[in-house]
């Protein structure tokens, strides 16, 4: 069922992508798929951690708003950096070290506790948008040193960070779920919590570790747009949640947990992300993305659902 479902979403982009090329000339030049990719890359790396969470029966709705204040942290970090400290490593540190406290409080609230992800998830999203104004002052973090913004502006091979730590984070996640003994239970969990209890795996621990793992990929993809960007805004990973949880079950993950995997969501991620690049390539209004984009929530939700049924 999963493999058809990730059959249907390739065969999507692959259909929209042949679209675009013969009726958008800019589409197929080499600029336009770098743009493509790098816009992609921080969704990509958010769904690597979502899609644990969801294979497990949880979710996370906090991570655009972690992509923020991890931003904020990162950036004050590397600007008050003592000398023969790197603002890149100072920065960094920085970033991963909040998203990892905010995924412990959302893990230790539901793993734990037991409270549902939605309350408690909800919770934390308002709480660090609320800690990145703070910060911020409300109008973001700029000047930032060219040290730091290397981190996201640094060209390999032709493509900037993001899009590398995209292309090592997603293959290595698919891996990681499918196949380790640290990611894999996710699957028994998700399929019947109450079973994977009673055969012995350690439930509340997993939860703790997926929720710490959702929000380091979360800090990390904050670090990389404020570098990239070299300011750290208070609206990034605005409606990044929505995004990236549409773009996982449309990959094939049921939000009924134990089923899902890394590479189906990523294809759900560039199918996205190719909506996207045709709103903007036929100068449609950005304010329709928003509705596209819970439209395509909604879809897929409804064919999770329809699917499960039958």
């Amino acid at each position: 069922m999963i493999i058809a479902r990730q059959g249907v979403t390739l065969g999507l982009v692959v259909a929209g992508a042949a679209a675009l090329a013969a009726t958008v000339p800019a589409f197929a030049t080499r600029a336009n798929l770098s743009a493509v990719a790098l816009g992609m890359s921080l969704d990509a790396i958010l769904a690597v951690g979502m899609t644990v969470l969801i294979v497990s029966g949880g979710f996370d709705l906090s991570v655009g708003a972690v992509m923020a204040l991890a931003g904020a942290c990162a950036a004050l970090a590397a600007g008050t950096a003592g000398e023969g400290v790197s603002p890149a490593v100072a920065g960094l540190l920085a970033g991963l070290a909040t998203g990892a406290a905010v995924g412990a409080v959302n893990g230790a609230v539901v793993g734990g506790l037991g409270v549902n992800p939605l309350v408690a998830t909800l919770a934390t999203m308002s709480m660090a948008r609320g800690l990145t104004l703070v910060l911020t002052g409300g109008y973001g973090l700029s000047n930032l040193p060219p040290g730091f913004n290397a981190l996201g502006q640094h060209v390999f091979l032709g493509q900037q960070t993001p899009i590398w730590a995209m292309l090592v984070l997603v293959p290595l996640g698919d891996l990681l779920l499918r196949h380790s003994r640290w990611l894999r239970p996710n699957y028994a969990v998700g399929g019947n919590e109450r079973a994977a209890h009673l055969s012995g795996i350690p439930v509340a621990r997993l939860k703790l570790g997926n929720y710490v793992l959702a929000g380091t990929l979360a800090g990390l993809a904050g670090v990389l747009l404020a570098a990239r960007l070299g300011t750290a805004t208070v609206s990034a990973g605005l409606n990044a949640e929505l995004r990236v949880i549409a773009a996982v079950v449309l990959g094939g993950a049921s939000l009924s947990g134990g089923e899902g995997t890394v590479l189906g969501s990523f294809l759900g991620v560039l199918l996205m992300a190719l909506i996207g690049n045709a709103l903007n390539l036929l100068a449609i209004s950005p304010n329709w993305q928003s509705l596209i984009t819970g439209s395509v929530l909604l879809l897929a939700v409804v064919l999770d659902a329809v699917t499960r049924r039958r």
